[in-house]
């Protein structure tokens, strides 16, 4: 599969919720496509529009979170090491976590899920980003997902809508 068909990647069949009894097993073979589409390595950078950093975005967007965990996680693991990057795609797999947590009615979990993640996130605003460059750190608005962060964890209470999209932050 080249990184062209990535756009015509199907959503899963149905979104995989644990301890859900409807589809007790995840879409392993949608997700297979994916995760096929993401190199041993990435060098220097994870592109912006590297096709599986797209489609688990766009997975999170579209109410598949433990699914757009993992194919981020797929594209984490392949990540420069110490990496702008994968500080950025922790958050977002942690992101998607607190969202699979709201799914399941866990919304103090979901709240240490984006605590997690809006540390990250400063984690990330502290470093040095390369001005102009073409990297998924570079160009995500984090400032964005920091203040979308915080208005959440000052909800007093959270519920299934509380989700966060990660796509239009992008």
């Amino acid at each position: 599969m080249t990184s062209s068909t990535a756009a015509d990647l199907p959503l899963p069949g149905w979104a995989y919720v644990p301890g859900e009894p409807a589809d007790s097993e995840p879409d392993h073979e949608t997700l297979g496509h994916a995760k096929a589409l993401v190199p041993a390595q990435f060098f220097g950078f994870v592109p912006t529009r590297h096709p599986a950093l797209r489609y688990g975005m766009a997975l999170n967007d579209a109410g598949y979170f433990w699914e757009s965990q993992q194919v981020l996680e797929a594209v984490w693991a392949a990540a420069p090491q110490g990496g702008r990057e994968r500080i950025l795609l922790r958050a977002c797999i942690r992101v998607a976590n607190a969202n699979l947590k709201l799914r399941m009615r866990k919304p103090n979990a979901a709240a240490r899920l984006w605590g997690e993640a809006l540390a990250e996130i400063n984690d990330l605003l502290s470093r040095r980003s390369a001005a102009g460059g073409d990297g998924f750190a570079d160009r995500f608005q984090a400032a964005s997902l920091v203040k979308l962060l915080k208005t959440r964890l000052a909800q007093p209470t959270l519920s299934k809508a509380d989700w966060i999209a990660l796509g239009s932050i992008t």
